[in-house]
């Protein structure tokens, strides 16, 4: 791509652009500017406007009023397919592929190219063979896409982007689900764009991550523009000071907590391949932390637990009575919950209001008769919305309208509403900004304070240390380490987890 006029106006630039939908109003000032050869992060909290300026930028949604601008010539999208033509590719962070088609099939769907007779498949394959090499990627144009990982799944998205000469590509915390390899993979490939001239708008809640990527970041805060600054003129301390109005001096609320009796009681099990004799304990008022790296065997352990896996040998008890392998309902009746580390997936039903979704695990608990009125759902659900501080437009609203970090509270409280002893919080705060994170932490602290149980599995190691009681760590499929707090260093984790 040859080099850009540094007299050209930018490649896009939002001014005061204002959206609503309906009585809320998502975004009243937002103002961005991309310019070629960048990488341009925008933050903020969940809420602040960041997935509605992506809405605007790709084409789902039309601004109600300000200035949209492509090299300087206003443009007002009405599809995604007229973003699509100006050059612009979102990737968000779970691509969605049609799973039975192959890698092929899917970056050339619905503009395949034509040979003599019928489509020609041998240029549609060279070309991905093409850019897979300039990516420096080796995956096999002809697997069909279930059989990816996320990341190949982000790669293939991007590799469609470049065959459709996209020049603005937006990507939408792209790292949330990826192992660190991965997401290295995924940077080497981000910067090799941005050295091709293209303007690429990062998204992330992760801070490591921006200051080791972009060069330029913008703050959104309740749906308006803060400011927009040069990383290297910035801080943490200062993003998150703009991010949420306020300073959050403590991200890691932990308080103390009356350690009592045994309420989760592990022992000796194992699932073939994934791990293999786990005992442990977790005491009522105490927070467990779960430490290892991706594929030590931590969320299959949990699911196992809970009853979603089957285990081959062992036992699980709950306040000393044997929890039946294989059955999540008898995992809810002893007094477990489990908030999954795919919220998106295994946690929400995005059409379903706020209050059914609040009170869809507690619906035994609270029918009457076999019945449960929406009365009764209301109630419980509007006693959570309060307490999570849940921002929801109304109780009837579709969790799937929320922002990531109220859907992530609606599952929270979904399970809360059972009245659990045992808490397993699988990445609780995968996902969601900086503010939501201690609002979380400081919700998990109370709920041991109150005399909870909780394992928390994290793949954030501050996270652990921070909150932890205890850490078990898991190093391929066992526990290879035990620490109390006082012993549970960076430095001993990491040592355990990765046998060094």
């Amino acid at each position: 791509m040859p080099a850009r006029d540094p007299d050209a106006p930018p490649v896009l630039e939002l001014r005061r652009v204002v959206k609503s939908f309906g009585p809320v109003v998502a975004l009243r000032s937002a103002s961005l500017v991309l310019e070629a050869g960048s990488v341009h992060a925008l933050v903020g909290e969940n809420g602040a406007g960041k997935s509605t300026t992506v809405g605007v930028i790709a084409g789902v949604h039309r601004r109600d009023g300000g200035r949209f601008e492509i090299d300087g010539e206003v443009v007002d999208f009405a599809s995604t397919a007229q973003a699509r033509d100006a050059g612009i590719a979102v990737i968000y962070q779970e691509p969605t592929l049609f799973g039975h088609l192959s890698v092929v099939e899917n970056i050339f769907m619905g503009r395949q190219p034509r040979g003599r007779v019928g489509i020609d498949r041998r240029a549609m394959r060279d070309e991905v063979l093409r850019v897979f090499g300039r990516l420096g990627v080796r995956i096999d144009p002809d697997l069909p896409a279930d059989g990816l990982s996320i990341a190949d799944r982000q790669i293939v998205e991007i590799a469609k982007a470049l065959t459709l000469d996209a020049r603005i590509l937006v990507m939408d915390e792209p790292t949330s689900a990826l192992s660190g390899a991965e997401a290295e993979r995924l940077f080497a490939i981000v910067r090799s764009l941005r050295d091709d001239g293209r303007a690429i708008l990062f998204i992330s809640h992760r801070f490591a991550e921006i200051f080791d990527l972009c060069d330029t970041v913008t703050v959104m805060r309740d749906g308006a523009f803060v400011d927009t600054v040069p990383i290297d003129d910035t801080t943490v301390d200062e993003l998150v000071a703009a991010m949420v109005g306020r300073d959050v001096t403590e991200l890691y609320p932990k308080q103390a907590a009356p350690i009592g009796e045994t309420v989760l009681r592990v022992s000796g099990l194992t699932r073939v391949g994934a791990f293999r004799d786990v005992s442990f304990e977790v005491r009522s008022g105490e927070i467990v932390g779960l430490a290892g790296l991706v594929g030590s065997g931590r969320s299959a352990l949990a699911r196992a637990v809970f009853g979603v896996d089957r285990y081959d040998a062992g036992r699980v008890e709950v306040a000393g009575a044997a929890v039946r392998p294989g059955a999540p309902a008898a995992a809810i009746r002893a007094g477990m919950a489990l908030l999954p580390s795919d919220r998106r997936r295994h946690g929400v039903v995005p059409a379903m209001s706020v209050a059914r979704s609040i009170a869809l695990a507690a619906r035994g608990r609270l029918a009457r008769s076999g019945l449960l009125t929406s009365r009764a759902e209301r109630a419980v659900s509007r006693a959570w919305v309060e307490r999570l501080r849940i921002r929801a437009s109304a109780l009837d609203a579709p969790v799937g309208t929320l922002s990531g970090g109220s859907q992530q509270r609606v599952v929270l409280a979904k399970w809360l509403a059972t009245g659990p002893r045992l808490l397993i919080v699988d990445e609780p705060t995968r996902g969601i900004d900086v503010a939501s994170k201690a609002e979380v932490h400081r919700l998990l602290s109370a709920l041991a304070a109150e005399g909870m149980a909780v394992l928390m599995i994290s793949s954030e190691l501050p996270e652990v240390l921070g909150m932890a009681d205890r850490v078990l760590v898991m190093r391929e499929g066992r526990i290879a380490a035990d620490l109390p707090r006082d012993a549970a260093t960076p430095e001993a984790v990491i040592r355990a987890a990765t046998g060094g």
